[in-house]
């Protein structure tokens, strides 16, 4: 049994269902899919009180128009599209938010027409988003047409549904209590920003990555969740070009033979033929999902022991806030039965 949440009336540009991804099956040629930004996906559950990696809405760019069927709460996080509840208020990201039945979640169309700060946003509900599990995931890879919903973005029709398991919370217990989170500055924003950005990578098997770091990179307009591909001064003849083909990672630099580089992103190949200069690191991975066509970034070099500790800072953060989330809830979930 499954409690549906929201009906779909426009899926807007790319709006997909993604969670941790599917990593176990890349040495079959499987994209490893996923959320682009994975710390806005686990700020968004754990507003909401689910485990950080389950199922939820990736939204690019643009909102969908979403119908409320069942009173929840939303977790919302990543970047501010400027949606808000039709004739109602705004709804901020790093934070969760009471929906009730009729509500309509949409971008105005007086709003922005771009994102202030990022390209992608996430919307979380209690259990998770409910669609098949395809290879241990119920991610959308797109370029496989599996997952998801049918392996393919929302669209006008479709049904958000809450996994079984949290029918009952959603339709008879008291609505969740509206969170914080409590340091938003620790996210994929650490990183500069997605207008003005940094990279740290570490250098990859082929030379050339002492190049990279040297010039200012304008992200292309072929951007999306397979890669991005970087505008600039092209790098000299000798550094890009085809090599064997081998096994590439969510982050590699790979710099075809015309010297313009381009960053792998969650749903890029699993091999590739280019030569490859350097590696995202994970801590920096969300930043990378956030990034949008005209972004400036900086490419800096790092080492293992670096990206290892910058990885391990970014998962404290993301335990204490959780932690401090847990707390809140509590305290929340007190004031509420006291009528506060």
């Amino acid at each position: 049994m499954t409690t549906a949440v929201f009906d779909v009336l426009d899926g807007g540009p790319l709006t997909t269902v993604q969670d941790a991804g599917r990593p176990d099956w890349t040495h079959l040629g499987v994209p490893e899919s996923g959320a682009a930004d994975p710390w806005s996906l686990a700020v968004a559950n754990l507003l909401v009180g689910n485990a950080a990696s389950l199922a939820a809405l990736e939204i690019t760019l643009v909102w969908p128009s979403l119908a409320v069927r069942t009173a929840t709460t939303i977790g919302l996080a990543g970047a501010d599209l400027g949606a808000r509840i039709r004739g109602g208020r705004p709804l901020a990201p790093g934070r969760s938010h009471r929906l009730v039945v009729g509500d309509i979640l949409e971008m105005p169309g007086d709003g922005p027409t771009a994102p202030s700060t990022g390209s992608r946003a996430y919307v979380a509900i209690p259990g998770g988003v409910d669609v098949p599990v395809v290879l241990g995931s119920r991610s959308t890879c797109l370029a496989g047409g599996f997952g998801g919903l049918d392996g393919r973005a929302l669209r006008q029709g479709d049904e958000i549904a809450a996994a079984s398991h949290a029918a009952h919370s959603i339709s008879e217990a008291p609505p969740r209590p509206e969170l914080v989170w409590p340091a938003p500055d620790s996210g994929w924003l650490a990183g500069g920003g997605a207008d003005r950005a940094t990279l740290r990578a570490v250098a990859g098997p082929a030379g050339g990555l002492d190049q990279l770091v040297t010039r200012e990179w304008r992200v292309g307009s072929a951007a999306d969740r397979v890669g991005v591909r970087l505008d600039g001064d092209r790098l000299a003849e000798g550094i890009g070009g085809e090599t064997t083909t081998h096994g590439v990672p969510w982050g590699a630099i790979q710099v075809p033979p015309d010297g313009r580089p381009i960053i792998l992103g969650a749903d890029h190949q699993t091999t590739g033929g280019y030569r490859v200069v350097g590696v995202v690191i994970s801590a920096d991975l969300p930043l990378l999902g956030q990034l949008r066509p005209g972004s400036v970034i900086h490419i800096v070099a790092t080492d293992r022991a670096a990206a290892l500790a910058a990885l391990e800072e970014r998962r404290a953060a993301l335990v204490a806030g959780a932690a401090a989330l847990r707390d809140a809830a509590g305290w929340g979930a007190l004031i509420d039965s006291a009528g506060g």
